[in-house]
């Protein structure tokens, strides 16, 4: 396995962020957020906001029919698609066709916050990645199920994974102390087997891509272990993307940012307390520190 490199800011200013020409929003990117079910909403909305802090200049969102309307006026800045719905609150299979026309276009996508593992799931996310195959994905929570028997990350882009220990170990069919034990190694082994740049969270979290790179980032503080908090640090992954980043520099530099807010909200609020939905807004701050490229 070749030496991992720490994510810190002088790592980060020799890799800038793309920076957009003029003022126009479509020079930011369109980013497109699948998620939600149900019983379990609040996870899409997270990430949606995180890839707007994150610079991208448009969003859509898709998310069940039961949440919709409220998304459309909870977040104004978003194009919001309702989907049909199982009883159980999960998106319907059947949507594949009408969310591939609905996200057409899009820079990158974002799909998982909040989905439920459910096969309806698994088969959404297979037919959605293979009719967009030339588009940036993230893959985060819901939509991670099923993938490692799937094989087909194989597009014009690597796809991003956002798992934490327990999805991972959920991913792989292993339990959650055998990932705890050697992140570093397994992230390595699914970012090869997988063709993809995967961020494996943890209190020291890792990124590895397929060519055996690793980074890590040790920062951030113990707050940051709070509900919603992966769902944020997934929105600024594909809010970077859709900027212009590559795979592994969105990914760097989200892990960085989200765990640099993490520790400013310690001092300002404290240790713990803090919430997901104020990490997002530490970030435009975070980036305006660094020169532009």
């Amino acid at each position: 396995m070749k030496p991992a490199t720490a994510i810190d800011a002088l790592l980060l200013k020799r890799h800038p962020l793309p920076w957009p020409d003029g003022g126009s929003k479509e020079n930011r990117g369109r980013v497109a957020i699948i998620g939600g079910s149900r019983d379990l909403s609040g996870a899409v909305l997270l990430a949606c906001v995180a890839a707007l802090r994150a610079g991208a200049g448009k969003l859509q969102m898709a998310t069940v029919e039961s949440r919709a309307g409220y998304f459309a006026t909870a977040l104004p800045e978003a194009l919001v698609t309702g989907l049909r719905e199982t009883e159980t609150g999960a998106m319907c299979r059947s949507n594949g066709a009408l969310l591939t026309s609905k996200v057409k276009g899009s820079d990158t996508i974002l799909i998982g916050p909040g989905m439920l593992e459910t096969e309806d799931t698994r088969i959404l996310v297979k037919q959605l990645a293979a009719d967009m195959e030339d588009t940036a994905f993230v893959f985060d929570a819901g939509a991670l199920d099923g993938i490692a028997a799937s094989h087909f990350l194989n597009g014009k882009h690597l796809p991003v994974l956002t798992p934490h220990a327990g999805e991972m170990a959920n991913l792989l069919g292993i339990d959650r102390e055998t990932v705890e034990s050697k992140p570093a190694e397994i992230a390595e082994t699914v970012a090869r087997d997988l063709n993809a740049v995967v961020i494996l969270k943890g209190a020291e979290t890792f990124i590895a891509d397929p060519g055996g790179n690793m980074w890590f980032y040790r920062g951030g503080g113990v707050g940051l272990g709070t509900s919603g908090s992966g769902d944020v640090l997934a929105g600024v992954v594909a809010g970077l993307l859709a900027r212009g980043a590559t795979p592994v520099e969105a990914s760097c530099w989200a892990v960085y940012l989200h765990g640099e807010a993490g520790a400013g909200l310690a001092k300002t609020i404290g240790p713990l307390g803090f919430l997901a939905r104020e990490i997002a807004d530490e970030i435009p701050r975070l980036m305006g520190q660094f020169p532009r490229s």
